[in-house]
């Protein structure tokens, strides 16, 4: 599989349909980067949002002083 995945490749490796994949990631759920008009997505990215080491778009709650 390549390094570097498109949206309907991305469908495919999560068993999603593409759309969903293009939600996702509008949204910041899914680590990914617009390239002109289409998305990119690298695939150990996606393996460690997988298995939740990473979450994009969420931010650590502030911190009580």
């Amino acid at each position: 599989m390549a390094e570097v995945l498109t949206a309907e490749e991305l469908a495919e490796y999560l068993g999603v349909h593409y759309r969903t994949v293009l939600h996702l990631a509008r949204e910041g759920s899914l680590p990914g980067r617009r390239v002109g008009n289409s998305w990119r997505f690298h695939k150990q990215a996606i393996d460690e949002w997988l298995a939740g080491q990473t979450e994009p778009g969420r931010r650590e709650p502030a911190r009580a002083k």
